[in-house]
């Protein structure tokens, strides 16, 4: 993959993570959906834009939901690595928010923590790259 290609996939990574996380907000703010939609839309922006940092970096990764061991992979100059420490809550919601189990279903509460940690993350990655002159005009 040349660079050109290299770029235009990390911003294709980027849109999907934001079209996601806009998604999550906009159905909480409209209450329209169980809470649960809303966790995984938060869940899915968070790992597509930490997939994102890793397309950038040209650096591998597995094809699995754990947001932490994807987020450790990430180098520890990048803020989403230091301000991010613990993301198991958020990870949660790949498979509880999908299927049913042994586990509560999703609240209301849990879908504003949800979309606040994914808000927070996706503004740390933002500002990452721009430290990285990936311009926001890029991204967006």
């Amino acid at each position: 993959m040349n660079e050109t290609e290299h770029l235009a996939e990390t911003r294709r990574w980027l849109r999907y993570a934001r079209e996601d996380l806009e998604g999550a907000e906009t159905l909480l703010e409209r209450r329209v959906v169980v809470p649960r939609h809303i966790c995984w839309l938060a869940q899915q922006a968070v790992e597509k834009a930490i997939k994102a940092v890793l397309v950038f970096l040209a650096l591998d990764f597995p094809r699995r939901h754990d947001l932490d061991a994807l987020r450790n992979l990430v180098p520890d100059d990048w803020q989403v690595k230091t301000e991010h420490s613990d993301l198991a809550a958020l990870t949660e919601w790949a498979v509880e928010a999908r299927y049913p189990g042994d586990w509560p279903d999703a609240t209301e509460a849990d879908a504003h923590a949800a979309v606040e940690q994914a808000r927070a993350v996706w503004e740390s990655i933002q500002a990452d790259f721009l430290r990285h002159c990936f311009t926001v005009e890029e991204i967006s």
